[in-house]
């Protein structure tokens, strides 16, 4: 099964990014998902069930720790096969790496 998360943490610091936001980039930059696209307001990554999972259990936990507030995500089953060449997301027009908050 394929898994797509998104998700945003709070509070939003429009200056720059804040400790919670980075932290939470960090671990799906560093996870073993398929595809991961970091935004200013909302982030998504997806992968496999097991490394999605693992991915937002240690996302919420460390996040947290780190000052979030609030975390929101949403996730959703996706197709198999979905990602599509260069590791995005099949019609997911965000681009990658450019966001200040989590």
């Amino acid at each position: 099964m394929r898994l797509r998360v998104e998700f945003t943490t709070e509070p939003f610091d429009l200056d720059e990014a804040p400790a919670h936001a980075l932290v939470a980039r960090e671990v799906v930059q560093g996870a073993e998902l398929d595809a991961v696209d970091v935004g200013p307001f909302g982030n998504t990554a997806e992968g496999g069930a097991d490394a999605v999972l693992s991915a937002v259990d240690t996302l919420l936990r460390r996040s947290l720790a780190a000052g979030a507030t609030r975390v929101s995500l949403q996730v959703n089953v996706i197709e198999d096969g979905h990602v599509a060449e260069g590791g995005r997301a099949t019609g997911d027009s965000r681009a990658t790496g450019d966001g200040e908050n989590g």
